[in-house]
């Protein structure tokens, strides 16, 4: 049996001289029982494991003895430890795996050079941009944005249900605020569910289906290796190219995903670009549908977008105290992306959508409508209208504001 209690195979693990010497240095050192061996608390100590190093500060009269043995480990490698022990698991881990195991699946050259051009520079950057013209602006921003919106908001909705429910409410309800409620100009079927099908929809719908045929196909950690020497320029690394993406469908999303980044730094900033530099699908739905037929301003809207995300970016790396950022991803392969996978990934995100969002445009027709009934609206708006003449804007730009205010969650998602 090992030392750690595991049988003995006959294969023993070896790190490399510096780290092997660090480690016999701090079991020598170590003199509290624990439930792990000693070689392994010292290995968990070498990697600064916060839950070991505290508990060895308390337990440890030698615990300065023992930081100096990891800082003076630490000196001898350009990366963090817990990279190269971790790299140096994953090399021997290999090792074994090619001695038993043989790959009857062997790269293809196309593969090949498809793995290499994706990743360089030079031939990635012009890829990526036609991934972005392609997939979002021609296929979210005309297709979705354009040519599904005025399908189904035009030809169906105006021309053909919202009529139909106006004159059946009218027929059917003798109240005119309860007709309000449901239909007209801010009821709950007229504006809340045609906003969010017919919409918001169909743009969400086609940038979660390009996304997940991005995902699926091997192409995103390609991304996150191409763009991680940008993205160490702001405190991150490749890595936090995933939470970035995902946030271009929901922030809440990508937010949670950036649990995956490995420091607490590398979070907070992340959140902070989501926050200030990453529109989510219902801002990048309304966003496309207004500038889709206008290159030029979508461009210079890009433009300021990037521009955000890489100064907030930039000065958050140097305020927020850190190590920089290490990176390390297996890439999987590149292949023709299953049509299985894609519409499964669709489904279940629309599905989410439908859980998550719709309710609060309903809210937000229910809050607008009371408003209309009550009078605050018309107040606000008579209000403001000198404010909004002082500010060059037109009168009705005060009902835009109102209607933000009034429905928080579609203030949040860019919606009105």
């Amino acid at each position: 049996m090992s030392e750690s209690g595991s049988p003995d195979l006959g294969f023993a693990f070896q790190y490399d001289e510096t780290i092997e010497n660090a480690l016999s240095g701090i079991e020598k050192l170590l003199r509290a029982r624990y439930t792990f061996s000693k070689r392994m608390i010292a290995l968990l100590l070498l990697q600064e494991d916060e839950e070991i190093t505290k508990m060895a500060k308390l337990r440890e009269a030698n615990f300065p003895r023992i930081f100096a043995i990891i800082q003076n480990t630490r000196s001898k490698y350009k990366d963090p430890l817990r990279y190269v022990v971790t790299l140096q698991c994953h090399q021997q881990a290999q090792d074994v795996l090619s001695a038993v195991m043989t790959d009857r699946k062997q790269k293809t050259h196309l593969q090949s050079v498809l793995d290499r051009i994706t990743i360089q520079p030079l031939t990635g950057i012009p890829i990526l941009l036609i991934v972005l013209y392609f997939g979002l602006y021609k296929f979210v921003g005309e297709f979705g944005a354009g040519t599904l919106v005025d399908l189904i908001e035009g030809k169906l909705f105006e021309a053909h249900i919202n009529p139909w429910v106006n004159q059946v409410v009218e027929n059917l309800i003798p109240w005119h605020s309860l007709q309000t409620l449901l239909a007209f100009d801010y009821g709950v079927i007229t504006l809340g569910l045609r906003y969010a099908v017919a919409i918001i929809l169909p743009i969400v719908g086609t940038f979660f289906l390009a996304f997940s045929l991005l995902e699926d196909s091997g192409y995103l950690p390609r991304l996150a290796l191409l763009v991680d020497r940008v993205f160490k320029k702001i405190g991150l690394n490749g890595r936090a190219v995933i939470p970035m993406t995902l946030g271009f469908g929901c922030d809440t999303m990508a937010t949670l995903v950036s649990r995956t980044l490995e420091t607490n730094r590398e979070r907070v900033i992340a959140t902070l670009l989501l926050a200030l530099a990453i529109p989510c699908s219902a801002q990048l739905g309304v966003i496309l549908g207004l500038l889709s037929a206008k290159p030029f301003a979508l461009a210079v809207w890009a433009g300021f977008v990037i521009l955000v995300f890489l100064l907030v970016g930039y000065l958050a790396a140097k305020i927020l105290p850190g190590e920089r950022p290490a990176f390390y991803m297996e890439l999987p392969p590149l292949r023709l992306p299953r049509i299985v996978n894609i519409l499964e990934k669709t489904l279940s995100r629309m599905q989410w959508y439908f859980l998550e969002i719709i309710p609060f445009f309903i809210l937000a027709s229910v809050l607008i409508w009371a408003g209309k009934i009550t009078g605050i609206f018309d107040a606000f708006i008579q209000v403001s209208t000198p404010l909004m003449a002082a500010l060059g804007l037109p009168p009705q730009a005060a009902e835009v504001f109102l209607f933000r205010l009034f429905s928080p969650r579609l203030r949040g998602s860019g919606t009105l």
